[in-house]
């Protein structure tokens, strides 16, 4: 039950990029409505569930919200620079590294050399696998909606993104607080954070409501993944709730029409065949 549930936030954080990219609007836009989205799920299911909330749980959950918007917001400006087929393979790939090594190393989640060894070849299976998944046929300029794709800009994006990723899964495991209990101080956090991004900057406008959407299934997967972290540990359940770019590569090709040629879309199949044995190793290694 415990792997299944860890596989909800595949589904529903591989479809984020998809939705949003299908509704449009920019990065800001696309955060700011994911947030109010996220912040709403949040406030039904505290009323619904009714968790004890403590200070200390509203301030690690605040401070986990702002860490996320940092995360989302890159995230969301690396796929506009990058595409989603590409940026989110490689946001994936960034985060699982260093999600994976500090569930490893700081939370000593791997206590023996078989889970090292596991644990590692599933690591190289996914990141290599998400590097394929991105990788691009003799550095290509490809133009999508008029517009070529800048990969510097969208690397750097995603460099600050996984500092806040990685910071918003990190303070969470190392509190070890109610997943149920954290979720409405960290949506209030998200909020805050998604509004400095978008001040003065953003046009408050139908793209902003209808990314609310994007919120919704990122409610979702969070719960589940925090679920997840909780009893088997940041390494394998990040990881496994990070095999969602399986979607959203093959989504971003399909649904959204992003180009790609014969030989990029070889480096595709073969990328989400090594993020499945990765996903199928970490697995086997919770059975153990």
């Amino acid at each position: 039950m415990t792997i299944l549930i860890a596989l909800v936030p595949m589904l529903a954080w591989g479809s984020i990029g998809l939705v949003s990219g299908k509704i449009g609007g920019d990065a800001n836009q696309q955060t700011l409505g994911m947030t109010i989205g996220a912040f709403l799920f949040s406030l039904v299911l505290f009323i619904t569930l009714q968790p004890t909330i403590t200070p200390w749980i509203c301030l690690i959950g605040f401070l986990s919200g702002l860490f996320w918007s940092v995360g989302q917001n890159g995230q969301f400006h690396g796929m506009k620079y990058m595409g989603v087929s590409v940026g989110l393979p490689m946001s994936t790939g960034m985060q699982l590294a260093l999600n994976t090594l500090a569930g490893a190393v700081f939370f000593h989640e791997w206590t023996q050399t078989r889970d090292f060894v596991i644990g590692l070849c599933a690591l190289f299976f996914l990141v290599f696998g998400a590097y394929l998944t991105a990788r691009q046929d003799d550095e290509k300029a490809v133009e999508t909606s008029g517009r070529l794709y800048d990969f510097g800009k969208g690397f750097r994006a995603l460099i600050f993104s996984t500092i806040g990723y990685g910071a918003y899964t990190i303070v969470i495991t190392w509190a070890k607080l109610d997943p149920l209990a954290i979720i409405l101080p960290q949506s209030i956090g998200m909020i805050m954070g998604a509004s400095l991004f978008a001040f003065r900057k953003v046009k408050i406008d139908a793209f902003v409501w209808k990314n609310m959407a994007s919120g919704l299934l990122w409610g979702i997967g969070n719960v589940c993944m925090l679920m997840t972290v909780q009893q088997i540990g940041l390494a394998i359940g990040f990881s496994l709730s990070q095999m969602g770019i399986i979607i959203s590569t093959l989504g971003g090709i399909f649904i959204l029409g992003e180009s790609k040629t014969k030989k990029e879309f070889r480096f595709v199949i073969m990328g989400c065949l090594m993020v499945i044995i990765g996903g199928l190793l970490l697995g086997y290694l919770k059975a153990l």
